[in-house]
């Protein structure tokens, strides 16, 4: 049920109605599936789908489009090869997975070798709404769809520590400055001018805020707003939580070589703790009740989606 504040104001959930609803699932293509050692991961997969569907299907009802194909598409990798279409969801294993697309297509060797760089700045791999419509719409029909997504609270506490714990060229001057000055009180100059140090009390403000002094950033937006769960059909939903056993389920099913696996390495500051159910219990110390709440109830739509349990 809607928390009661979001009962008295618009239902988060009246963002998806008056969209088409996508077709019927259709059965995975389990053809270059070999050993039964896949089996739990296989009945998990088909749940997971099952879920999302029956959600989408609870909470679409008339059937017109609002949004344009072109944006619904722009976080979609493509990799023609083995007729793949990949999801960018940060903080969910994304720069491995763009490391393994990268393999696939044969611009490298090995995932082992590619840099954070090359994966996020090399321009390497195409994107969907770099297509035509009649590209685009042969690939979302033909193709094998992906995703994989992570506990919200853990992907966000993941992004903050990442972006504002370390030192950063982009998030400290242009995010990390505006929440300094907007949130926090008699700020030293210092701070005022690096934007770093950042506390993840005041990131939260920053994201609650819905006049932010800056926009929002792909690392904490919604899954359902990044890829659009209940307008694409998604063949296959992996989750963080079980990334290598679903990563290396999916290569199987799309034919990659028997070699590719997928990454286990830490992108990057990899001597940090990782973000651990324990960790982001910490960071939500530092927060309100409300204000734990009203994280919550932003990320309510990915929680119900993708079945996690409330923090």
């Amino acid at each position: 049920r809607l928390p009661e504040q979001q009962k008295a104001s618009e239902s988060p959930l009246s963002w998806f109605r008056g969209v088409y609803l996508p077709p019927a699932l259709h059965p995975l293509n389990k053809t270059f599936v070999k050993g039964g050692e896949w089996q739990d991961i296989d009945s998990t997969q088909e749940k997971r789908r099952a879920f999302l569907q029956d959600f989408c299907r609870r909470y679409n009802s008339r059937k017109k489009l609002q949004t344009h194909l072109v944006h619904l598409v722009s976080r979609i990798y493509v990799e023609d090869r083995h007729k793949v279409l990949y999801c960018e969801v940060p903080k969910a294993g994304c720069s491995n997975w763009k490391r393994v697309l990268m393999v696939l297509s044969g611009l490298a060797a090995s995932a082992n070798n590619i840099s954070h760089n090359d994966v996020h700045y090399g321009k390497h791999l195409r994107k969907l709404d770099s297509y035509d419509l009649k590209g685009i719409y042969t690939r979302l029909n033909m193709y094998t769809k992906f995703i994989f997504v992570r506990d919200p609270m853990e992907r966000l506490v993941s992004a903050f520590r990442d972006k504002f714990e370390h030192p950063n060229s982009y998030y400290h001057p242009v995010f990390g400055k505006a929440i300094i000055k907007k949130y926090r009180h008699n700020a030293d100059e210092e701070a005022l001018k690096t934007g770093s140090g950042v506390k993840f009390k005041e990131f939260i403000q920053y994201l609650l805020d819905s006049h932010r002094p800056v926009g929002m950033d792909i690392h904490w937006e919604q899954v359902s707003k990044l890829c659009y769960p209940c307008l694409i059909n998604y063949d296959f939903i992996g989750k963080f939580e079980t990334l290598e056993e679903d990563a290396n389920y999916f290569l199987q099913l799309v034919g990659a070589p028997a070699s590719l696996k997928f990454p286990k390495f830490k992108d990057r500051h990899s001597s940090d703790e990782r973000t651990s159910p324990e960790v982001v219990r910490q960071y939500l110390k530092e927060l309100s009740k409300e204000e734990r709440q009203l994280t919550y109830d932003f990320y309510y739509l990915d929680y119900l989606m993708f079945n996690y349990t409330s923090p």
